[in-house]
């Protein structure tokens, strides 16, 4: 989670390294100021103390995991820096993606989500950052979907299989909102990449991918989990197996995946987005909720079918409670019925336009949109992702 304290950066994380590098804990050995590996470890304390989760703020150097996977000489290096939790219920790691330069002795240390953290994946050597990863972690934007919540994501499992939910939308750590977070296992107990991206081993049992569109997506408690620093994975490529794991803390009594959902570097509300074309909606507290696709609610405990994604221009049929939608011959009610789609049935959108305004599950609205088949449908009966036109106006 980001806080406004995160932003003073680099600053702020070199004055503290200077301050705390002659008060090591016992067990510990200081490390000499320009190793990087010090820097970091000592920025993750600073995030320990303004953690959400009261928890996480004890923490010390012996709970910080920092792996440098790639340097320039001595002035450029790249990782993961992992803050272990403890091993409790309801609580899980806190890991960042980082990036380092040295200038004039010292180490400027971006994580994942801060302002400098776009500055220096621009201005590091290939040596350090793929063409990529370079795109993926220079794209800029808010801090949430801003309404539009198409993610182009499956579910975390194979096409056809389904798989229990077995803890409704979460934070990452727990209670602590956002709940970004649902847990998930069935099936043949594999987890795939829901959307193609590139992955990296925050620690053992924990894998991140970064995707388009600002988001990024972690799977934690894994077994047999792969060993990746940079690599492409495709969707629905294999990530691990469920599993119990808490290397670096937290709590699995049994096999599992908790799926995070983050955008732009901090954990987002997984609600209302859209995964193998159902749509997450929070429950009054932490891990209550359920899924909805159409009209058909699965609450804690039931079973969710990979449909597989919903593409940026379709959408999904919500009835809101009946059986199908009349497709008309015109952008309104006041035009002929030619035929109907079925709850639950996906439906390719060619172009929208304005018409007679309807109320569905999600709110009334204007929007009618055509689809492919030259038959139109009112928005408010279409889950899109989106409250405006997905596929350009008629």
């Amino acid at each position: 989670m980001i806080d406004t304290r995160r932003r003073l950066g680099t600053a702020t994380a070199i004055l503290l390294v200077a301050a705390v590098i002659g008060t090591v804990p016992d067990g510990a050995q200081a490390a000499p100021a320009d190793d990087v590996t010090t820097v970091v470890r000592h920025k993750l304390i600073e995030e320990a103390v303004v953690a959400a989760d009261q928890e996480m703020r004890a923490a010390g150097l012996a709970d910080t995991r920092v792996t440098v996977t790639r340097r320039d000489g001595r002035a450029w290096a790249f990782g993961t820096a992992v803050l272990v939790a403890p091993q409790k219920e309801g609580l899980h790691p806190s890991g960042w993606i980082f990036i380092a330069r040295q200038q004039r002795g010292d180490w400027q240390v971006a994580l994942e989500g801060e302002a400098t953290f776009a500055d220096l994946a621009a201005a590091a050597p290939a040596s350090v950052l793929a063409r990529g990863e370079r795109d993926a972690f220079t794209t800029r934007g808010t801090l949430s979907a801003n309404g539009d919540y198409r993610t182009g994501m499956r579910l975390p499992f194979a096409l056809g299989q389904s798989w229990t939910l077995r803890g409704g939308p979460h934070g990452w750590s727990g209670s602590p909102r956002p709940f970004s977070s649902i847990d998930l296992f069935g099936g043949d107990q594999r987890v795939l990449a829901v959307r193609a991206g590139t992955a990296y081993t925050m620690c053992k049992g924990w894998i991140r991918v970064v995707h388009d569109r600002g988001y990024t997506t972690d799977y934690y408690h894994l077994w047999n989990n792969i060993n990746v620093d940079g690599a492409s994975v495709s969707a629905g490529s294999y990530l691990g197996d469920t599993g119990t794991d808490i290397t670096c803390g937290g709590s699995a009594s049994s096999r599992h995946v908790h799926l995070g959902f983050r955008q732009n570097g901090a954990y987002v509300a997984i609600a209302t987005h859209n995964l193998g074309k159902w749509v997450p909606r929070e429950g009054s507290t932490a891990y209550e909720g359920y899924a909805l696709h159409g009209s058909k609610r699965v609450n804690v405990g039931g079973s969710l079918y990979n449909y597989g994604a919903l593409g940026f221009t379709e959408g999904i049929v919500d009835s809101y409670g009946g059986t199908s939608v009349s497709r008309r011959s015109g952008p309104g009610t006041g035009y002929g019925v030619v035929g109907s789609i079925a709850d639950g049935a996906t439906a390719a959108i060619a172009c929208s336009s304005s018409g007679t305004s309807v109320t569905g599950r999600w709110g009334a609205s204007t929007l009618w949109n055509k689809l492919t088949d030259g038959t139109w449908i009112p928005d408010a009966y279409l889950y899109t992702g989106s409250a405006n036109p997905v596929n350009g106006s008629c």
